[in-house]
């Protein structure tokens, strides 16, 4: 891990935060939430949408923390900001996808987490220590990079 934000998001997702409160609530930028806000906010996004398999949760959390990043732009110009944004959104989407072949956390777990076989699936291949993980610092230090280069 390269960053401290990376090494925070680890932290939370190892004390039982799901993908998306933890990458959300380690990289956020802005100033009008705290802590405990941000992990309430991205608790739904979790195993692609409350275990629905859909964007993965740590990609869910890095867009939720370039949107808190480009709000003081969007409460000015929200036409202008918006194309910003998509655009950020479309090359951390793309640079996710390059990386792990999709976005969808079904797709990159191979399970149905909304059943209680996919769930067991899961734990028993350790995917939250062996894959989430990983995702969880890349989606972390993606979200750095770009809010840092302003990409």
């Amino acid at each position: 891990m390269s960053t401290k934000q990376a090494e925070r998001a680890v932290g939370l997702f190892s004390n039982s935060y799901n993908c998306a409160q933890s990458v959300y609530a380690a990289c956020a930028t802005g100033d009008g939430l705290n802590e405990a806000q941000r992990l309430a906010i991205a608790a739904p996004f979790g195993g692609g949408i409350a275990r629905q398999g859909e964007v993965c949760g740590a990609l869910a959390g890095a867009l939720l923390a370039l949107g808190e990043a480009n709000g003081a732009a969007m409460a000015t110009d929200p036409v202008a900001a918006r194309s910003v944004l998509y655009a950020r959104v479309k090359q951390l989407t793309e640079t996710f996808r390059a990386a792990h072949g999709s976005i969808l956390c079904r797709e990159l777990t191979g399970c149905a987490l909304d059943t209680e076989a996919g769930q067991r699936v899961f734990k028993e291949r350790e995917l939250h220590k062996n894959l989430c993980t990983g995702l969880v610092v890349f989606a972390a230090e993606q979200v750095v990079s770009f809010t840092a280069a302003g990409a």
